[in-house]
């Protein structure tokens, strides 16, 4: 009872965070309300973390609680879902031993200062998903990515996708050319000499090319562009201390420096020879995610993203696993337009004046000029302080057009994935819900062409799923 107390008290969002999320097998799921669309046939895979509490000590930021994926399977007989832990080595020893036993992101390892140097990073495989034709990729972008079973979710162990080397990183936002099937990452060396390391992989995974590029110090990089002939890094300014976080005296969320007057570096990469195009240089600022970038008729760029004013975000997301935000840091969505050959910036304009994140377009246009933008954002008129996104909206870029899907109060929507209809031209946009007021998750199917409509169909989970962060969509056909 005094559990149940204390998840009554806090804010309707952070009860999803309070507890760790309970594992369930497959189970085939209730329809709420509606049914599932005739041509809605495949899977949706979604990734978060799942647990921010072991032995009495909780997590020091959201981007730290272990990874756990939902997969829901949608065939001609209805959906079943199944939802489980990645187990990851670092899962399992935590596990065996009740406590924390590694540092991460946003915490030191526990125990004696002077030891903690000795303390590995735990890899939390809590980030993205990569569907492949044989296998999931759990991503997390501090190391290799974990594989897993399409169908059980049973974790197979790392995979170095034929070619990645034991302590590599493999960034959790991979991007696939919709024309070609190539998978196209990035990772991190960390260092004297820090790089950018650049990987195109076939259809199935396995890296056929890499390149390296060379980094000033030691920089944030979460996401870049796939922009067809073009891959596009921002490299906010912000620079790591190594030395604290080698040490153990601080995590790398503690020893993240912002540093203005370094401004926004852009580097341009050929993604068909993943050689150097360009760096060039603009106004400072932060992103976490791109929407999108493609090849406009005169040659140059555009690139949509969530732009920061600065580094204070993530000050408010470490305070998600709190339970409590007080920090008010949103960023709004962009369009920068670029010289690819010098890359530096020709114009910049905000599409969208209103606090959001997770931009996301239809995997078939990425890379292209794609004329919808689907994203999450706060209800009207919340305070957006306490709150956490209650809203999935679509921005027509073209007649700057917003069409917002209100959940309702207290109830939380992951990313808006767009799912396309395998037998008609139709979309819909598929997110997993946390309704705070009845504390259980849900699966909400809408229209894509209606989200102010109400969900074409509500499908009731067996278990809570905390508020997590990306997701993919594998078809059946």
């Amino acid at each position: 009872m005094k559990t149940d107390t204390k998840i009554s008290a806090i804010k309707s969002w952070a009860k999803a965070l309070a507890r760790p999320a309970a594992e369930f097998p497959l189970t085939q799921l209730s329809v709420k309300s509606g049914k599932i669309p005739g041509g809605l046939r495949g899977t949706l895979y979604r990734n978060g973390p799942a647990r921010f509490q072991r032995g009495g000590m909780n997590t020091g930021h959201w981007f730290d609680g272990d990874g756990a994926i939902l997969a829901v399977h949608f065939t001609d007989v209805g959906a079943a879902a199944v939802y489980r832990y990645v187990k990851t080595a670092g899962y399992q020893a935590e596990e065996k031993a009740d406590k924390f036993l590694y540092s991460n992101y946003g915490m030191t390892a526990p125990g004696p200062a002077w030891l903690r140097w000795t303390k590995s990073v735990k890899n939390a495989a809590n980030t993205s998903v990569l569907a492949l034709p044989d296998r999931l990729l759990a991503l997390w972008e501090g190391g290799l990515p974990h594989s897993l079973d399409l169908q059980t979710l049973e974790t197979q162990g790392t995979d170095d996708l034929g070619s990645l080397e034991s302590g590599s990183s493999y960034s959790a936002h991979c991007k696939r050319d919709p024309i070609t099937g190539n998978i196209f990452n990035f990772g991190i060396t960390q260092g004297a000499s820090t790089k950018l390391n650049l990987y195109k992989s076939d259809s199935t995974g396995k890296i056929f090319q890499k390149a390296t590029v060379a980094l000033d110090g030691i920089p944030m990089i979460h996401d870049f562009v796939f922009a067809g002939k073009y891959l596009i890094f921002f490299v906010p300014p912000m620079r790591l201390k190594p030395l604290p976080v080698l040490a153990g005296i601080s995590s790398y969320s503690e020893s993240f420096e912002w540093k203005p007057e370094l401004g926004t570096q852009i580097l341009v990469v050929d993604s068909e020879t993943l050689s150097l195009v360009s760096r060039g240089e603009t106004d400072s600022w932060f992103q976490w995610h791109f929407a999108n970038g493609f090849v406009k008729e005169d040659g140059s760029v555009a690139v949509d993203f969530v732009r920061f004013a600065d580094f204070q975000t993530n000050q408010r997301l470490k305070e998600v696993a709190a339970g409590e935000t007080r920090t008010d840091a949103e960023g709004s969505l962009w369009r920068v337009h670029l010289n690819p050959q010098t890359g530096k910036v020709t114009a910049a304009e905000e599409l969208l004046d209103q606090p959001c994140e997770f931009p996301i377009v239809p995997a078939d246009e990425v890379g292209q000029d794609s004329r919808y933008i689907y994203l999450a954002m706060y209800r009207p008129d919340v305070d957006i302080v306490p709150e956490r996104y209650g809203a999935i909206a679509r921005l027509d870029t073209q007649t700057r057009n917003l069409t917002i899907a209100d959940l309702g109060e207290n109830r939380y929507p992951t990313e808006p994935i767009y799912v396309p209809d395998i037998s008609s031209e139709k979309g819909w946009i598929v997110t997993v819900i946390y309704d705070g007021n009845s504390d259980s998750s849900e699966v909400c199917i809408f229209d894509s062409e209606g989200l102010d409509r109400a969900p074409i169909c509500q499908l009731e989970l067996p278990g809570v799923i905390p508020l997590g962060f990306h997701g993919t969509w594998k078809s059946a056909v």
